[in-house]
């Protein structure tokens, strides 16, 4: 069976951030692209907004994706991933989905297995 193009999508989006950054995923996301983080009530709106909090970012996250699927309005990644801040570091797993348009995420929503710990660690 072949995979979905938004599978594709991001599987690539994924292998661009690994070897560039954060700031490569920025031609897959949508002007408007609306980024929920976990522990943060309000989502971020724009790429204006996204890039100047990804200028503030005091740290790391390294990661590996567990898998990916979806199909045409939807993609969900469940992800293992390590945090690395002032010294110490946050094992955790992630669920992200985002709804993909044109080839474009327009939004972006992540949710964990321990909210409070991540929120503690990234806040």
């Amino acid at each position: 069976m072949q995979e979905h193009p938004n599978v594709t999508l991001a599987k690539r989006i994924s292998e661009e951030m690994k070897r560039e950054g954060p700031a490569a995923i920025a031609r897959y996301l949508a002007d408007d692209v609306v980024w929920h983080e976990i522990g943060r009530a309000e989502p971020r709106r724009g790429l204006d907004e996204l890039s100047a909090a990804g200028d503030a970012v005091d740290y790391e996250i390294d990661y590996e994706i567990h898998d990916i699927v979806g199909g045409p309005d939807h993609v969900v990644a469940l992800i293992d991933a390590t945090g690395k801040r002032g010294g110490r570091t946050l094992d955790y797993r992630v669920a992200e989905i985002y709804h993909v348009r044109d080839g474009k995420i327009t939004e972006r929503w992540a949710f964990s297995d321990d909210t409070a710990a991540i929120t503690d660690f990234f806040g």
